[in-house]
């Protein structure tokens, strides 16, 4: 099988992916946690359940998890995690199907791209977290 190269620079690839499919996450996490009261009033505005326990998760799942992954610390269980909680902000915050007009369209995109990290995610899974990882380090 032909892989075009790619099985020289796997790790290095692996190590990038990380970084950049966990990138959104860190950066809105950060932002959460910065600003915890205007996240909680966002959370009621687009009707998260019990918004200040929503906000604590968010900031965890989108903050410190990613973190966790950048790093390559339990890999593979916290992108399995990272999809589950992908997948119901998709369904909780980008609800396109009960929307018109731009909001529909705004919310079809972010549906979607939701969707799509959460095939990352499986990925991640799937291949770990390479070589430069903690994972690694330690054998996990």
């Amino acid at each position: 099988m032909n892989t075009f190269g790619s099985d020289k620079i796997k790790d290095e690839g692996i190590l990038v992916a990380r970084f950049l499919l966990v990138l959104l996450f860190l950066i809105f996490g950060w932002e959460k946690l910065t600003n915890y009261s205007g996240t909680v009033a966002y959370m009621q505005q687009v009707g998260a359940p019990m918004p200040p326990i929503s906000t604590l998760v968010a900031i965890f799942m989108e903050f410190f998890v990613s973190l966790a992954i950048i790093v390559g610390i339990f890999t593979r269980p916290l992108a399995v995690l990272l999809a589950v909680y992908t997948l119901g902000t998709a369904l909780i915050g980008h609800h396109y199907w009960t929307m018109t007009g731009m909001a529909h369209f705004e919310g079809e995109i972010n549906f979607y791209k939701n969707i799509s990290i959460i095939g990352g995610c499986f990925l991640l899974y799937v291949t770990g977290a390479g070589k430069y990882s903690l994972d690694a380090k330690l054998g996990l």
